[in-house]
């Protein structure tokens, strides 16, 4: 594998992603970019043989000297929706001045780009990064994710949350997603980042094997917790005020109210994947997934 640096590696997909790296590559060829040397994962990756470099995505002058040597960029996506779109630019920008010569980033899967749309406080910057990409003169491989499968829980709570309350309540209506959980997207990309030369200069659209709406969800949940779960799609209006009486802070309730209306739009609804030609398999089902989280 050509000298590959991991940014957001002591993040949840990250470090999943270093993980199955280190399966398959020389400890040597991965370094890891990182805020915070202070941290046990951090500490852990240097017991690991990793190489430990020190930026974060806001300063281009020390993300250009943490890419010195390095062939390929893997960029995971920032999670500040405000900041994110400069800090890919500025990575992009150091990558260019570094002289690495390929670059991976996971952006998101979507049907429409309208100002309009839901979710256009996300798409907006996985779309505008995207291009900066294609404009930069480096190799890439654009990565389009579906929704995590992880996202499910923490839309609707878990276990203890759900016996009490004993329903799915999300403005989702009949929309369905192709979720995947954050370790198959780790594996898949781990097979692309040690044989990159197969993927370069390519988007590929990863979406799980099989689609769920929210109502089939809880019907699920029904089957698994022995318990009735309904489901119930309110209004959008309706369902912001009834999460923002109950207590949730008004960022959490926008979150969900947007990922919400854009799932109701279809906008997560892929029938076709290219994850299964890169697993060698279909991706874990959401059934099992659920199994496990709420057993």
């Amino acid at each position: 594998m050509k000298k590959t640096l991991i940014t957001g590696a002591t993040g949840s997909l990250g470090q999943l992603l270093v993980s199955v790296l280190k399966s398959k590559a020389d400890a040597s060829n991965i370094a890891v970019l990182v805020r915070d040397t202070a941290k046990d994962i951090v500490k852990e990756y240097e017991s690991q043989g990793l190489d430990i470099r020190v930026s974060d995505y806001e300063n281009t002058d020390k993300l250009k000297v943490a890419f010195e040597g390095i062939e390929q960029v893997f960029l995971i996506s920032g999670s500040d929706l405000d900041a994110r779109l400069q800090q890919h630019k500025n990575v992009i920008e150091a990558a260019i001045a570094a002289n690495v010569k390929h670059i991976f980033y996971t952006s998101s899967v979507r049907k429409t780009e309208s100002k309009d749309a839901p979710l256009d406080a996300v798409i907006s910057g996985h779309a505008q990064t995207e291009e900066a990409i294609l404009n930069s003169g480096l190799d890439y491989t654009i990565l389009r994710h579906n929704l995590y499968s992880e996202v499910v829980p923490m839309f609707i709570g878990d276990k203890e949350q759900l016996l009490k309350t004993k329903a799915i309540y999300l403005p989702t209506e009949n929309g369905k997603v192709a979720f995947i959980p954050r370790k198959d997207f780790a594996e898949a990309e781990a097979n692309i980042v040690v044989s990159s030369e197969d993927y370069r200069n390519k988007i590929y659209e990863f979406n799980g094997s099989t689609l769920f709406s929210f109502e089939e969800i809880s019907e699920i949940l029904t089957d698994i917790l022995g318990e009735k779960i309904a489901y119930v799609s309110p209004k959008v209006d309706e369902f912001e005020s009834q999460m923002k009486t109950a207590g949730l802070p008004d960022p959490i309730v926008g979150m969900l109210s947007m990922f919400s209306q854009g799932i109701a739009n279809g906008e997560f609804n892929f029938e076709k994947t290219d994850i299964e030609k890169v697993l060698g398999r279909k991706s874990q089902s959401l059934k099992d997934f659920l199994s496990q989280v709420y057993a």
